[in-house]
């Protein structure tokens, strides 16, 4: 053997290797993963800064008394910060759930050798499965919330627009208000609780509004994409702990198999030593 024909074995040898490790990548998994970090991110980021834009609307425009709107300020920030800790969580589980998928991956790939699954991995994917239904049923209520928002942003843009559309020269601007104290956001005795005419106009043109808005509507998208991540991880789980039931019943069915074959063996060559001896 020359070094050329060495050589295309090596290549060869490599090539398959990477065409195994392929194969045992769970690639709904990595998808799944991808859009569940994809959506997380949109929500926290672009939801973190939306909050902090509408309590500068608020303070400079519809609620001027600190006192007023103190404990919405309070409830932002929080909201804040439980934002941090869904950003740290759903970074550790998706990387939890994509390993899961590594494994399960390759306790059916390895279904007819050696590998055999235990009934703590198969636990593990179970209570992985239940975990994921929690957060799912928990992510349309975040999802139903962060629409909340996007409505009274609208109601506020249409209301402008409408201001400064031909049928509004057939009224009095200033009888077109927005009173924001109606949605709860801040108590019926802060001033001025609600903008008109002009005012409001000039409100729609901020850079806060305008950014706040549409950042609150890429959050509501990332809490959507979520969603559909997780009802896609709940599949796969779901899929993987059934493969991995089928795998031990097959094992189990095997080493039964091979333990009859075995005592079969054994009652054949003991018939022929006995007939080796009776002759």
């Amino acid at each position: 053997m020359n070094f050329q024909d060495s050589r295309l074995m090596e290549e060869a040898s490599c090539f398959e290797c990477c065409i195994k490790c392929l194969g045992g990548v769970p690639y709904a998994s990595l998808v799944a993963t991808i859009l569940c970090f994809s959506g997380v991110a949109l929500f926290c980021g672009c939801g973190h800064v939306a909050l902090t834009g509408t309590v500068t609307i608020l303070e400079t425009h519809f609620s001027k008394v600190a006192s007023d709107h103190a404990m919405l300020t309070d409830v932002i920030q929080l909201m804040q910060y439980v934002i941090y800790g869904i950003a740290s969580f759903f970074f550790l589980y998706g990387i939890i759930l994509l390993a899961e998928g590594f494994y399960t991956t390759s306790a059916v790939k390895e279904l007819h050798s050696e590998f055999k699954t235990t009934i703590c991995g198969r636990c593990i994917s179970g209570m992985f499965v239940f975990l994921t239904y929690i957060l799912g049923v928990a992510w349309l209520g975040v999802f139903g919330f962060s629409a909340v928002p996007v409505f009274l942003f609208y109601n506020m843009w249409s209301t402008c627009a409408t201001m400064r559309s031909p049928m509004a020269n057939l009224t009095n601007i200033d009888s077109i208000c927005v009173d924001v104290r109606q949605y709860g956001i801040i108590p019926w005795n802060a001033t001025p609780g609600k903008a008109c005419g002009s005012t409001l106009g000039d409100i729609c043109n901020t850079s806060e509004f305008y950014l706040s808005y549409h950042l609150y509507i890429v959050a509501c998208a990332g809490a959507g994409a979520t969603v559909i991540a997780l009802i896609h991880f709940l599949m796969i789980l779901s899929a993987n702990w059934a493969y991995l039931k089928d795998a031990s019943q097959m094992h189990a069915y095997q080493d039964i198999k091979m333990k009859e074959e075995r005592e079969l063996q054994d009652i054949t060559s003991r018939s022929k030593e006995c007939l080796n001896s009776y002759t």
